[in-house]
């Protein structure tokens, strides 16, 4: 078997649940998505508009010299092997910003909003990795770039505003660089952890804190008909929205 990743699943949800990974990875049952306000895809889309062509010292002053070469691109890698593993995998997503610097290397930028202090570059760092890799390991026909020499976080945390006329407000935003170090054989090694999850023939025990699992553990305790007794005592163990009340 030879499984897609996508990098933006690395973070949260392999963290998250990997009960709730393997069945989406594996059988293609998702978690319900749940539905985010069209500003955050605006604010996304504006930066990468604003940046793409500028030169890095526009971006941040802690890059190298080079200019944005790429903004929201596909990249795919070629079939990753591992040793001891019978399942392989590749990886498919798309990044927010490529920079390309003049001494002709590359680095992988992805924007967050947000506090830095409250982010969480070391699950963030996995997806860049991933970029990294499809980038410098492609697939046939895939963006091929290398090497990557640079990978970071852009962080934009608002923190006032300013009015220049009664009906045009601007929220000011303070801009933080957060650089994550390159650690390829650290990586695939994330990468066997992630196949020894997947080879497996059953999928892993929820996790604790997964509202998801929870959910459907539930509903698996209601009564199939009306007649049949309920396997839980009260409908204090009932998602809100199963208790018969607001």
């Amino acid at each position: 078997m030879n499984y897609k990743l996508s990098p933006s699943d690395f973070a949260f949800l392999y963290e998250g649940c990997k009960r709730c990974y393997y069945l989406k990875v594996v059988h293609g049952i998702y978690q319900p998505s749940i539905p985010l306000p069209s500003i955050f895809g605006k604010i996304a889309g504006l930066l990468k508009d604003h940046y793409n062509g500028k030169r890095t010292r526009e971006l941040h002053p802690d890059l190298p010299p080079g200019i944005v070469k790429y903004a929201e691109r596909w990249v795919q890698s070629d079939t990753i092997r591992r040793p001891n593993h019978n399942a392989s995998c590749f990886i498919k997503g798309r990044f927010d910003i490529l920079v390309e610097f003049d001494d002709k290397t590359y680095g992988v930028v992805d924007f967050k909003t947000g506090n830095p202090n409250e982010g969480h570059p070391e699950l963030y760092s996995r997806q860049l990795h991933a970029y990294a890799y499809a980038l410098e390991h492609p697939g046939r026909g895939a963006l091929s770039l290398s090497p990557i020499t640079k990978m970071g976080l852009l962080y934009f945390y608002p923190s006032k505003t300013s009015q220049t006329t009664v009906d045009w407000l601007s929220f000011d935003a303070e801009i933080h660089w957060v650089e994550i170090e390159k650690n390829e054989a650290g990586f695939l090694e994330f990468i066997d952890e992630v196949l020894a999850v997947l080879e497996s023939p059953e999928p892993p025990g929820p996790a604790p804190e997964c509202k998801w699992c929870d959910y459907l553990k539930d509903l698996g305790n209601l009564p199939r008909t009306l007649d049949e007794e309920p396997a839980i005592p009260d409908d204090t163990q009932l998602p809100l929205d199963l208790r018969g009340r607001p």
